[in-house]
């Protein structure tokens, strides 16, 4: 299992769990949920933040929030 903030180039990948019951509420609002698929587009300039595209639309998160995000490549 790997964290969303690792991934370092474009892929599909499969949210598999928030590891963060704080910001659970946060990620569902945005879409962030187990089972969904989502497409990890760029990153920002020294990394930060990343851009990850979910449903139709693209979603901005900071690192620091996308190391509670596990994932799987699909």
């Amino acid at each position: 299992m790997k964290l969303l903030s690792e991934i370092t180039q474009a892929q599909n990948l499969l949210i598999t769990g928030v590891t963060s019951p704080s910001l659970e509420a946060k990620f569902a609002e945005m879409g962030v949920v187990s089972g969904k698929e989502i497409r990890w587009l760029f990153s920002a300039p020294f990394s930060d933040p990343i851009a990850i595209e979910i449903d139709d639309y693209i979603l901005s998160m900071r690192l620091a929030e996308a190391k509670y995000v596990e994932v799987k490549e699909i």
